[in-house]
């Protein structure tokens, strides 16, 4: 077994091979810029379409119940019907206990089912329950896992830690796609977020996400940019492509066109072919898109 030096050495490597040393005021400025400059060009009923197919649309309230599930569920059903030149959201993402509801319920084909998972939102739990929890989601028909890294393990330096728990869990999702959370407005700092980016990208990480939503400050344009520029040095160094993910706080479809902006300017085209790479975890935004591409208050799911 390696020591534990051995082990911090490996991650501490990992992270030499980028430079974490970010200025937050610089990366406000280059961002502000961004979005002034870029954003307008892109708000057109394509882009708002091409958004809508990338939601992640989510029901993770204390009241859910099974009938209530399968209500949500019944919505993405129907859209098809209703909206025949619109492709459909990407993924229904609920607690792990419903994933076999969604699955009895869902008819339609290239929606995902998304599981949270790993002790969500605050990830203080053990890691064989979290390892256990997960198992359960796939086995119950999660094609897709999202978890919170150990945020006081990060901040306290335990690298390992935080990453080998990040490992199992993507052994445990073997083929399903592992979405890795930071909730970056308890990372606060550009350095931190891109740090955390750049050790669960190596351990395994299919996508990383900003937040839970559960936590104010959540997604921000700031933490985004930080995070894609941690994408596209890590494929330039690995020639693996790592998706990316903002939740919490996305309320308008100005916030929708920022962070497509973002990833549009920073990782490019390839980032944006389908909703394999890139997603939206909001549900508020469904209709708001919705109506925004068909002219008129649509209330459909």
């Amino acid at each position: 077994m390696e020591t534990n030096d051995t082990q911090r050495s490996k991650y501490d490597e990992a992270l030499a091979q980028y430079d974490t040393r970010l200025d937050d005021n610089a990366v406000a400025a280059t961002v502000a810029r961004l979005i002034g400059e870029k954003t307008a060009q892109y708000d057109n009923p394509e882009v708002k379409k091409y958004l809508l197919h990338c939601i992640d649309l989510t029901t993770l309230n204390t009241t859910d119940n099974d009938k209530s599930v399968m209500e949500f569920t019944q919505h993405v059903n129907r859209f098809d019907e209703e909206f025949p030149d619109m492709k459909n959201v990407a993924a229904i993402c609920v607690y792990p206990c419903f994933a076999e509801i969604v699955k009895d319920t869902l008819e339609v084909e290239d929606v995902k089912i998304a599981c949270v998972s790993g002790g969500f939102p605050s990830s203080q739990t053990f890691s064989e329950v979290k390892i256990a929890e997960t198992a359960m989601a796939i086995l119950d028909g999660a094609d897709e896992i999202d978890v919170v890294i150990s945020v006081g393990k990060f901040l306290a330096g335990d690298y390992e830690a935080m990453c080998d728990e990040l490992e199992e869990l993507k052994e445990t999702c073997k083929d399903r796609h592992l979405k890795v959370i930071l909730e970056t407005g308890a990372l606060k700092t550009a350095a931190n977020i891109k740090k955390a980016s750049v050790l669960a990208m190596y351990s395994g990480a299919d996508f990383i996400k900003t937040s839970t939503g559960k936590m104010q400050p959540a997604a921000t344009p700031e933490a985004a940019y930080v995070m894609c520029q941690a994408i596209k040095e890590y494929y330039a160094k690995t020639g693996r492509r790592v998706g990316f993910k903002p939740a919490g706080g996305l309320s308008t479809v100005h916030d929708a066109l920022v962070y497509y902006t973002i990833v549009k300017e920073v990782l490019g085209d390839e980032w944006l072919e389908d909703n394999s790479l890139f997603r939206l975890g909001t549900s508020r935004l469904a209709n708001l898109l919705l109506s925004d591409i068909l002219g008129k208050e649509t209330r459909f799911f």
